[in-house]
C-alpha cells in the first residue's frame, strides 16, 4: 500500500506523543487491548506499545489503525481537533492533559470531579448503574460503568499526587438543582432512597464550603449566578502548549456517559475565546468566603 501524504503539516511539525496517547484512548474505547491491536495488524505487542509512546514512524500504519479504530486519520493526527463520542476515550484524554497540566481552568456541572469529596466516587458508582435504561441494561452497561470509574480514580490519583493550580467555576444555579434532585441516576427511586441522596448532596455541597472556606493553595473556586452553558468546558495549560476540551458528558446528579460528542483543540481561536468566557464568569463569581456564604446560605433554605 502506497503511503499517504501528511494532511497539512510536515512530518517533524506533529506531536507524535499526542498522536500516542490519542491511540490509546481510542483503543480504550473500543474496548481492544494492545494484543489485539497487534493481532489485526499482524505487528508484535511491542510495536504497539511503541506507537503507544509515540514513537510513529509509518503513515501507513497509522491509516491502518484509525481505520481499525474507526476514526479518521486527521482526527488520529489532531490536524484540526479531535472528537470523541466515547466518554472513556475522552476521560482518558483528560487524565493524560492532566498528567502534563500546571494549571486547569475548567466548569463543570456541579463541579470539578477532581475537587468532590472522598465519598463522591461511591455515590457515582450509584448514579452510573441508576443511569442505565432498563432496556440497555446488562455486563456491557456494567463493564462500560467500571471502565469509567477506572479512569477517573486514576485522574484522581493522578491530580492529589501532582496537584496542578485549578481554576474551577461553579454554576449556582446548578447547585440548587444539585440539591434538589439528590445524587441521583434517575428521578424514579423510592423515596427513602430520594432522601438518603439528597442528604448525601447536601454532604457534598458542604465538603465545596470547607474548600471554598480553605482556600487551599492552588485552588481557586468561584461561585457563579449567572446561567452557565450547558456543556463542560476546561482549559489544560502546560509548558508551550494548551488545548480547550468541551464536553456533553457529565459526573453530576443525572451523570451521562453514554450519548455525546467531546472536542478537544489546541486552536487559538478556542483557547482565546473560552479563556474570555472563563475570565468574565470568574470576574462576576463569588470567591473565597463569600462564595462560601452564598452557598451556606443556599443549605439553611432547605
Amino acid at each position: 500500500m502506497a503511503e499517504t501524504p501528511l494532511p497539512r503539516k510536515t512530518a517533524s511539525s506533529f506531536d507524535f506523543r499526542a498522536i500516542g496517547e490519542r491511540l490509546r484512548a481510542y483503543r480504550t474505547a473500543c474496548g481492544l487491548r494492545s494484543d489485539d491491536i497487534a493481532e489485526r495488524l499482524e505487528i508484535s505487542r511491542a510495536a504497539v506499545y511503541s506507537l503507544e509512546r509515540g514513537e510513529i514512524v509509518k503513515i501507513e500504519t497509522l491509516e491502518r489503525l484509525a481505520t481499525l479504530l474507526g476514526v479518521t486519520l486527521s482526527n488520529l493526527l489532531g490536524v484540526e481537533s479531535e472528537y470523541h463520542d466515547s466518554a472513556l476515550s475522552y476521560f482518558e484524554r483528560m487524565r493524560q492533559l492532566e498528567s502534563r497540566s500546571t494549571r486547569i481552568l475548567a466548569n463543570f456541572d456541579p463541579v470539578s470531579f477532581l475537587l468532590t469529596s472522598k465519598a463522591y466516587p461511591e455515590h457515582l458508582r450509584s448514579m452510573l448503574d441508576e443511569s442505565v435504561p432498563d432496556e440497555l441494561a446488562g455486563e456491557g452497561a456494567k463493564r462500560h460503568n467500571a471502565e469509567v470509574l477506572k479512569i477517573l480514580a486514576a485522574r484522581r490519583k493522578l491530580f492529589e499526587q501532582q496537584r496542578p493550580s485549578i481554576l474551577s467555576l461553579i454554576g449556582f444555579r446548578q447547585v440548587e438543582q444539585f440539591l434538589h434532585h439528590g445524587l441521583v441516576g434517575r428521578l424514579d427511586l423510592p423515596l427513602g432512597v430520594q432522601l438518603e441522596r439528597k442528604l448525601a448532596a447536601r454532604k457534598e455541597v458542604a465538603h465545596m464550603i470547607d474548600v471554598l472556606n480553605a482556600e487551599p493553595i492552588g485552588v481557586q473556586i468561584g461561585i457563579v449566578a449567572d446561567n452557565l452553558p450547558s456543556e463542560t468546558f476546561q482549559i489544560f495549560e502546560e509548558p508551550g502548549s494548551q488545548h480547550v476540551a468541551v464536553s456533553p458528558f457529565r459526573l453530576g446528579e443525572l451523570p451521562n456517559v453514554r450519548s455525546g460528542v467531546a472536542t478537544i483543540t489546541k486552536s487559538p481561536d478556542a483557547i482565546a475565546m473560552y479563556r474570555g468566557l472563563i475570565e468574565r464568569l470568574w470576574a462576576g463569581s463569588a470567591k473565597g468566603r463569600d462564595g462560601a456564604k452564598l452557598l451556606q446560605r443556599l443549605l439553611d433554605r432547605g
